[in-house]
This record gives C-alpha cells, sequence and structure tokens, in this order.
C-alpha cells in the first residue's frame, strides 16, 4: 500500500482524494484514493478512461478475500475487470470493504463485523456519491457490479424493499456474479433499476437456485431483473485459474464448509461480453 503525505490526510470537506497514481496504459490510469466519509477512511482504487469527460462509471465490490494480494496488489482477476471496463470507456472505483476496516479476508468467518446487507452497501453508496461528485463522471450513469459476497452486497443495495434514504441519484444498473440470495429471496427482494444475476449451475459455495426463485419471485412483481446459469460452472467461473477445492469456507451448500471454484471457459467468455453491454445500456 502506498504512503499519503500528511497535508492529503488532512480532510476539510466531506470527501477528499488522496491519489497515489500508478502507470497509465493507453486505456487510462490508475490510482489508489482515500474517501473520507464520516469516521471512516474508505481507500479504493480508481480506474479512469484517459482523455475521457462525463464518462459513466462503476463501483465494483470484491468478494470475501478482499481486494488486496499479500503483497499489497490489487488481486489480478478485479485488475483484469478493471482494465476492461475502463478499455470499454468506464470509470471503475473497487472500495476496500475490508482493509479499511484493518480486516483481512472474511471468508473463514461466520460472525462477520462487515456485513454484506449493512456496512458494505454504505461503502458502496459512499463509492458513488464520491464518483457522482467528480466533474468527468455523469452521475445519472454509475452502475453497480459485484462478486460474491460484493454480488450480494449489490443486491441489498439495490433493494427495493428497506432501503435506507440516501443523497443522490440511485445506481443506474447492476451486475451481480454469483451472489448469496436465501436470504435475499426470503425478504421478497426486488428492484427498480436492471439487475443482472450471473450464476454457476454447479455452484456448491453460493448455490443458484435461491437466485432462481428469488428471481422469478421478483419478476412475477414486474422488477426489471434477468438472471443467466451457466451449466457446470462453479464459484469464481469469471477467473482464470482451474477449478479446486477450497476448504474451511464458512458457508457452503451443504454446510461441509468445502467448495469448488474455478473458471468456465464458456462461462467466462460470456461474461467478459455481456458485462459491458449490460452497463452499457
Amino acid at each position: 500500500m502506498p504512503m499519503f503525505s500528511p497535508a492529503c490526510m488532512r480532510h476539510a470537506i466531506l470527501f477528499t482524494l488522496c491519489a497515489a497514481v500508478l502507470p497509465a496504459t493507453a486505456a487510462g490510469a490508475t490510482e489508489r484514493i482515500e474517501i473520507k466519509d464520516g469516521a471512516l477512511t474508505l481507500r479504493a482504487m480508481l480506474y479512469r478512461p484517459a482523455g475521457a469527460d462525463r464518462v459513466p462509471a462503476v463501483v465494483a465490490l470484491h468478494g470475501c478475500g478482499g481486494l488486496w494480494t499479500p503483497s499489497g496488489q490489487i488481486t489480478s482477476r478485479f485488475d483484469e475487470w478493471g482494465q476492461r471496463l475502463m478499455a470499454s470507456g468506464f470509470a471503475v472505483l473497487f472500495p476496500d470493504s475490508f482493509g479499511s476496516r484493518n480486516l483481512g479476508s472474511q471468508c473463514t468467518n461466520p460472525k462477520r463485523s462487515v456485513r454484506a446487507s449493512r456496512e458494505r452497501v454504505d461503502d458502496a453508496n459512499t463509492a458513488r456519491r464520491w464518483l457522482q461528485s467528480q466533474a468527468w463522471v455523469n452521475p445519472d450513469r454509475v452502475s453497480l457490479i459485484g462478486w460474491s459476497n460484493g454480488a450480494s452486497t449489490t443486491l441489498w443495495t439495490v433493494n427495493a424493499n428497506g432501503q435506507k434514504a440516501d443523497k443522490g441519484a440511485a445506481f443506474h444498473s447492476a451486475v451481480a456474479l454469483y451472489p448469496g440470495c436465501r436470504e435475499l429471496y426470503a425478504k421478497a427482494w426486488n428492484t427498480r433499476i436492471p439487475t443482472l444475476l450471473l450464476v454457476g449451475g454447479a455452484d456448491d459455495w453460493t448455490p443458484p437456485r435461491p437466485c432462481q426463485d428469488m428471481v422469478a419471485q421478483a419478476q412475477a412483481a414486474k422488477a426489471p431483473v434477468t438472471i443467466i446459469t451457466y451449466p457446470g460452472a462453479y464459484h469464481d467461473f469469471d477467473g482464470t485459474s482451474p477449478v479446486r477445492v477450497r476448504k474451511g469456507r464458512a458457508f457452503s451448500a451443504d454446510g461441509s464448509g468445502t467448495v469448488h471454484i474455478g473458471s468456465n471457459e464458456p462461462a467466462r467468455a460470456d461474461v467478459i461480453k455481456r458485462v459491458p453491454q449490460w452497463l452499457a445500456q
């Protein structure tokens, strides 16, 4: 993680950006930033397209493993998505919900203090408001995407039932990759914005059936929600790592804590094409 100057750390307004500019690419530049919002300083990684003005933007939410590798670099899959969406013309902001609170991976923790339904929803909205406050962002075109625990947060954030009152325009659209849907289904989840769920048919960490039932229930109530199920795909199907077994997870479909994660090439190829198209609507 980079060091920030003392002057950068003196916050005089609600949102203050402290950035360490990393090497630029042809598509744009990446920055590590800090957003001061009340008592919390939310750390984040920003991908900003080159030479663009009034761009659409995306708040991107990491999974239970967090945003960074042990060496302090952004996880390769999230960097890949940031670079891909930036090349498609989107600014992308990854808020770090765990590291900002001095927490590591939460995948094995069944009693999380940073919840998908509460604290991470606040982080998503803080990131959205910061983007909407930037002159180079189109404030009406800020969307939301999340993976796993971050996908569950995405669904809680756009839930039309029980949403918190919040300042600023709402999210434009949302994408959730392999979320956990049991509690959301039980609470009759609904949404007012176009929302896309992408789930693995063989996922034994966050199984597809509760999401399928939740979407069917929401569609019956005329919600603008779509679900795509990829046959044979496990959790993390959009990555490049081969399928492997992970044990000791706090949650799993059968309660054993043992799950499969890894790439599924047909699913990966489809989401790489489908997600930017969905966000561009």
